[in-house]
């Protein structure tokens, strides 16, 4: 299993997701954000339905119709009704849960990199779990770090 995080310096949330949402649907993949606060899944409800600019990512909030059949659900808890195999945890807290995905992407700002650091070493002494640490450069592109 797989875990990718990324520190938001620059670019902001609703701009990195989307782009991962795409990537993992590219692959015929589902993805399941978590976020445990309401209005960001609201926000990025929103978001996903103006990018990419020539289209949208298909998805829906948990419980609003059939979850089963959402390529992309957003929910406050880790329960991937959509039969998800990866995992973005936006809200910047970091879900156990999240290891029982193929690949989990976790998100955080500087308000919560003591708490990604804390996740980074515990990770690091899990048996089959791979980390990946990525940050922007001064071009503001994406760099694996770690």
């Amino acid at each position: 299993m797989q875990v990718d995080f990324y520190h938001l310096t620059m670019a902001p949330l609703d701009r990195l997701l989307p782009v991962i949402a795409d990537r993992v649907m590219a692959g015929g993949g589902r993805l399941l954000i978590v976020s445990g606060d309401a209005d960001q899944r609201t926000a990025l409800d929103r978001q996903l339905w103006m990018v990419p600019a020539d289209g949208f990512l298909p998805h829906a909030q948990a419980g609003e119709g059939d979850d089963s059949i959402q390529p992309i659900l957003i929910a406050a808890e880790i329960e991937p009704g959509n039969g998800a195999r990866h995992v973005a945890l936006a809200d910047g807290i970091w879900r156990e849960a999240a290891l029982d995905f193929d690949r989990a992407f976790h998100f955080f700002d500087g308000d919560r990199i003591a708490e990604a650091r804390a996740a980074w070493r515990s990770l690091g002494e899990r048996e089959g779990v791979e980390r990946r640490y990525w940050k922007q450069n001064d071009q503001g592109r994406w760099e694996q770090a770690a």
